[in-house]
């Protein structure tokens, strides 16, 4: 899409209540939350705001957490259309001579997209991540092209994929900021946590293989709210986690790379979790998909298009503190021109207050428009009406 322009409208002031602090949050304390790790971050979903971090930026080689960017191509072609859940997707032979973590894919054996989605997301299985990735590329090779142009997308700069699964290979790495991020993106979808919040679940629950799924993140069990999304481990990467939670409404994401052992994984996770819940909360502004303006589409089957939030937006303050003067401005781009496809970004919402933006997120058209037809432009041309006898 063309950008040619873009108009401003700025939204009357949200006064919500009496005070806001913008006060850089992260590691204000100089609390430490992950001793036995190389890196770790913890951050608000829905405003991406840092509460603490490790060496954050330091390049780590990601193992099985490699697999939330191949969720997130997945989810976002579900969401888009190009794939649905119940489509049967056939086994290569190259996925199933997949090591490490699997379902045991036989070569041409069909499971559908959920269950696939199932093994890596409760199993992390190598075998279903690279089905999925043929399924979608036609080959792993060009999945990680699609990946690494994800990382381009959303900005990254100290992340390059060489795989879907994260199985050992050179050059494969990131850092927890990116990871952070890339959870942060996949979050969107909110569907995900269906499957990287189940403790345990079967496939081929009507055969003689039947087989027995059980989370390799074991806080999904044992901390409550914890419901995804990744773990992994390599001899090289150690001992890494994902982790996210929710509770009283605002949601978190905290990730380790490097640790010793998975119990201390999880017990250096379980503290960045406590220490979020117990110093900050969450204040929504809007849900994912609520409608804030109107974009005017060109040469477009409508002339009009909903533009609706990408995710839930909310503010963030510190516990009993409060926000007030909340500016909104939206900005909706000019001289869209059909076609125009789900999800496409049509504008920015920002949330400012005293010349600070606070949040700023995408708006996205909430359906498709295709081109117009000539007979639609003809009618728009010369009236939508003619009469007749004239």
């Amino acid at each position: 899409m063309r950008r040619k322009g873009i108009f401003s409208l700025i939204i009357v002031s949200v006064m919500i209540a009496s005070m806001f602090s913008t006060t850089t949050f992260a590691n204000e304390n100089g609390v430490q939350l992950a001793d036995d790790s190389l890196s770790a971050i913890l951050i608000e979903r829905d405003t991406g705001k840092i509460l603490y971090e490790k060496n954050s930026n330091e390049q780590l080689p990601p193992a099985s957490m490699t697999k939330i960017m191949t969720m997130l191509l997945i989810m976002e072609a579900v969401d888009e259309g190009r794939l649905k859940m119940d489509e049967k997707i056939r086994t290569s032979e190259y996925a199933a001579s997949m090591g490490g973590s699997q379902i045991f894919l036989e070569p041409g054996e069909e499971m559908t997209v959920e269950e696939m989605l199932r093994g890596i997301a409760i199993g992390s299985a190598n075998d279903a991540s690279v089905a999925m990735a043929e399924r979608l590329a036609g080959s792993e090779e060009e999945f990680v092209k699609l990946m690494n142009k994800k990382v381009k997308e959303l900005g990254l700069k100290d992340t390059a994929f060489k795989n879907a699964t994260g199985l050992p290979t050179e050059d494969h790495y990131s850092t927890a900021n990116d990871m952070s991020v890339m959870a942060k993106e996949l979050l969107k979808y909110e569907m995900i946590t269906k499957f990287t919040g189940k403790y345990e679940d079967y496939l081929r629950e009507d055969t003689d293989k039947k087989f027995w799924l059980v989370n390799t993140n074991r806080l999904v069990k044992f901390y409550p709210g914890v419901d995804g999304l990744k773990t992994g481990f390599t001899n090289d990467a150690k001992y890494c986690l994902t982790a996210t939670a929710e509770k009283d409404g605002m949601r978190v994401v905290a990730v380790v790379f490097g640790a010793s052992t998975s119990k201390s994984r999880n017990a250096q996770v379980t503290k960045m979790l406590d220490y979020a819940f117990s110093q900050y909360e969450s204040h929504p502004m809007y849900e994912k998909g609520h409608v804030i303006g109107k974009a005017k589409i060109s040469k477009g089957s409508e002339k009009l298009i909903d533009a609706v939030t990408s995710e839930r937006i909310s503010l963030l303050t510190k516990k009993g503190e409060n926000i007030e003067k909340i500016e909104e401005k939206i900005s909706l781009k000019e001289n869209l021109k059909a076609p125009i496809q789900k999800g496409d970004e049509v504008g920015t919402l920002k949330l400012v207050q005293d010349g600070k933006t606070l949040v700023k997120t995408k708006l996205v058209a909430n359906e498709s428009v295709e081109k117009a037809s000539w007979w639609q432009l003809y009618k728009r041309a010369f009236g939508m009406f003619t009469r007749t006898g004239e």
